[in-house]
């Protein structure tokens, strides 16, 4: 067993250059580094030969869709991956010894890379009221303590059941199931934090909250526009993608605040042109918008593809599609044309030549692509942003045909099978109805609680109970002050986990942690061995194949445990204060779904659209692609067609000596977890507590590089949000903007600073000064004040 680190790395700050170009062979050098270290030259080469491969694991990390089969490289996957799927394999191990050592206080400082260094948490765990440290528990009386907690509530919807992407299919749809039959629609989910603006903005225009194209429409595209993300480090195989788009003549044009490596170039390590040649050249255009400009982009360009129209009649805009297949055009059309470009420029920090450029662009492209990510979706005013995007893609007709469309980029595995599987607090009558005809019980109505109204029922002592499956829920929820407090306000909090994290020492009254198998572990159970199912961004749903001797034999996967805590909790006949009983007269075979996945999956062909017969096509290789409507010409909208809009101004309102802060991940990253202190990318070594500003805002602020400043969020009077000792890092970011990394900053994003509609988080629209401080303690500890 490789030996964990026993002390914190030690902070060196170092500065470099920032890099114009990613990957390479030294993303080679780094992803086969950090992999031996953390595991065995056997188990990493037996993780990386079957990553991403058909019948084989698939990528704990990113959801980008996988080449068909045929078309797969024997190294399909990118750095990052190679990273995050060792990160899972290693060899070292979180033992009851390492808990009777480290009490929850102490680990409470540590940071979340010296958490995550320790290894595989191997068994059950309970830290008992008033105890500092957790001690061993069996299965049996982890999962009835917890059931005996579940049971003894006043009302089910005391009960918060929360969900990171990192589950498969299968465990998610035990998941729902369980909540609703237990009584309760509180289901919040990672996609609350990261891609519910989008579901928002395209139910509402398109009738469907997924995105529209495939992989193979990205390769044909003639035009892609990526907004507001960072494919070199979140999505790296997009990279690839894109580089495949170039070659058939594609041109890409990157709208992003930062210049970042992977939007610049591309040295694909699988091609010679990547290795001892110059790459490919990512974007024809990087238009650096400030932070919250992308709707103002979007509006001054459709106004000009309108006036464009107006110029050369019958040329420019799709009638047909916008006559046969939209709705409100002509209220959309007056409103547009409104738009002041001195608002256009001031909020996107552009030059009117530069978004002209960008519309003769749209003029000479048949077959355009919007992609996006959280840069876009967490801000303030990111539901309508979306739904100009989906105006700017009607007026042309870019929607329903081949290398067109809209295309949401999720950042984490599952995260969309998820929802599909009903892990939301508001899904729609259509799907509870068809639980009730397959389990014969009527599901709760009411809409549950998402993330941020979860914090803020834990807070106010209205929920009593927490379980998460997977995921780091205090670090990836804004506000981390209040978080934290809402969950040390629960009667008992319960993780179902792989590795340590934070959530695990900021917990209830009463705690637990019950450890599962990793996506790359033999999943074996009574009826034999299992294999999971997963959905990425583009609606392909296939197979995962665990191939590991598990690290511990007390792991049990996460349907095992879902399955025997239903049990215990449920089948107790518990009456409620309603007269109903728990589990009613539902007909749910828990000990099947556990013996054999396959069950599960036959109860989903039955109950989630586009999954008939899931047993037999999803094992055929590459899977399954859903239906997308919208690619049928179907539009599930009251009016049965595509919805234009109109979309008010908006932009963050920064007052004088502040700037707007966005949260971002470093390259050494996934999730909340960072790898190392290193964001080679962009030059930052040694340290991830830097605030990134532009040179000129500096000396117009009077401060100085490599100066120590408290990030000082203003939101209200009434609560100051301070993160504490960052290195000022001259950066070229646009005029009055920043940025620092996520989660050290989650601490300035208040709970009450969220997208209309969609209630996300917004992260990318912190308004903050810097104020001159002293070094100080930059523990994790710190980080929340």
């Amino acid at each position: 067993m490789k030996k964990p680190p026993s002390e914190e790395p030690e902070e060196r700050l170092t500065v470099t250059p920032p890099k114009t170009w990613a990957a390479g062979v030294p993303a080679v050098g780094h992803a086969l580094a950090y992999s031996l270290d953390e595991t065995s030259v056997r188990r990493a080469g037996t993780t990386l030969l079957n990553v991403n491969q058909v019948h084989g694991i698939d990528c704990p990390g990113c959801a980008w869709a996988d080449p068909a089969p045929g078309h797969r490289h024997r190294n399909e996957y990118c750095e990052n991956g190679a990273k995050h799927i060792n990160d899972e394999a290693t060899s070292r191990r979180v033992t009851a010894d390492f808990f009777r050592r480290h009490p929850v206080s102490e680990l409470g400082r540590r940071s979340d890379l010296w958490l995550n260094q320790q290894g595989r948490l191997t068994e059950p765990m309970v830290k008992r009221p008033d105890a500092d440290h957790y001690e061993p528990i069996s299965w049996h009386d982890a999962l009835g303590l917890l059931a005996e907690e579940l049971t003894s509530l006043d009302t089910p919807d005391e009960a918060v059941f929360y969900t990171s992407g990192r589950a498969g299919n299968e465990a998610a749809f035990v998941l729902q199931l369980f909540a609703r039959a237990f009584g309760t629609n509180n289901l919040p989910d990672c996609s609350n934090m990261c891609h519910e603006s989008s579901g928002f903005a395209l139910h509402e225009t398109l009738g469907t909250g997924k995105g529209t194209v495939g992989l193979e429409d990205l390769h044909h595209a003639d035009l892609i526009l990526l907004v507001g993300q960072n494919p070199g480090t979140n999505h790296p195989r997009q990279l690839s993608a894109l580089e495949q788009a170039k070659l058939n003549g594609g041109r890409i044009i990157a709208v992003n605040p930062l210049p970042e490596a992977g939007l610049l170039r591309f040295r694909n390590p699988q091609k010679p042109r990547g290795v001892i040649g110059p790459g490919t050249q990512i974007a024809d255009r990087f238009l650096q918008i400030r932070s919250g400009g992308d709707l103002a982009l979007f509006q001054g360009l459709n106004r000009l593809l309108l006036e464009a129209e107006d110029a050369r009649p019958g040329t420019v805009l799709d009638h047909d599609f916008i006559r046969s297949s939209t709705s409100g055009f002509d209220e959309f059309s007056a409103h547009v044309r409104t738009v002041d470009w001195d608002d256009v420029l001031t909020a996107t920090g552009l030059s009117r030549r530069e978004i002209e450029e960008v519309r003769d662009d749209v003029l000479r492209s048949e077959r355009i692509i919007v992609c996006w990510a959280m840069g876009v979706t967490q801000q303030r005013h990111a539901v309508p942003t979306i739904r100009e995007i989906v105006n700017f893609l009607m007026l042309r007709g870019n929607l329903g045909r081949a290398g067109a469309g809209a295309c949401p980029v999720r950042g984490h595995s599952n995260v969309q099978g998820d929802r599909t599987m009903g892990i939301w607090e508001q899904m729609p009558d259509t799907f509870l109805d068809a639980l009730q005809r397959e389990f014969g019980f009527d599901p709760p109505r009411a809409h549950g609680l998402d993330s941020v109204n979860a914090i803020r029922a834990m807070h106010e002592g209205r929920i009593k109970v927490f379980l998460a499956l997977a995921g780091n829920f205090v670090r990836a929820a804004p506000d981390s002050a209040v978080t934290e407090e809402a969950m040390r306000r629960c009667r008992l909090t319960a993780h179902i986990s792989t590795k340590l994290n934070r959530s695990h020492t900021v917990c209830g009254r009463t705690a637990l942690i019950l450890p599962t198998l990793g996506r790359t572990e033999r999943d074996i159970q009574s009826a034999g061995e299992q294999f999971v199912t997963v959905e990425n961004s583009m609606s392909e749903v296939h197979t995962s194949n665990g191939r590991l001797k598990p690290a511990s034999k007390l792991l049990l996967s996460e349907v095992a445990i879902l399955c025997r805590l239903a049990r215990r909790t449920l089948d107790d006949g518990r009456t409620l204060d309603d007269g109903r009983t728990l589990d009613g007269e539902a007909d749910i075979p828990w000990d099947r779904f556990e013996a054999d996945y396959g069950a599960i999956r036959q109860c989903i062909s039955h109950v989630v659209p586009g999954f008939h017969d899931f047993n037999r096509r999803v094992v055929r290789p590459g899977g399954i692609r859903l239906p997308n409507p919208v690619n049928e010409g179907v539009f599930a909208t009251p009016a049965g067609k595509a919805l234009f809009t109109r979309n008010g101004r908006a932009a963050p309102d920064v007052p004088e000596g502040h700037l707007v802060l966005q949260t971002l991940r470093s390259h050494d990253q996934w999730n909340t977890v960072p790898y190392t202190d290193d964001d080679r990318y962009r030059g930052i070594h040694g340290s991830r507590r830097v605030v990134l500003v532009n040179p000129e805002d500096l000396a117009e602020l009077g401060l100085a590089e490599g100066q120590c400043v408290d990030l000082v969020g203003v939101w209200d009077d009434t609560v100051e949000r301070r993160a504490s000792a960052f290195t000022v890092v001259p950066y070229p970011t646009p005029r009055g903007c920043a940025a620092a990394y996520f989660p050290e900053t989650q601490v300035l994003v208040p709970l009450g600073s969220v997208a209309e509609s969609s209630n996300q988080p917004a992260s990318k629209a912190i308004v903050v000064r810097l104020e001159p401080a002293e070094p100080a303690d930059t523990g994790p500890g710190a980080a929340p004040r």
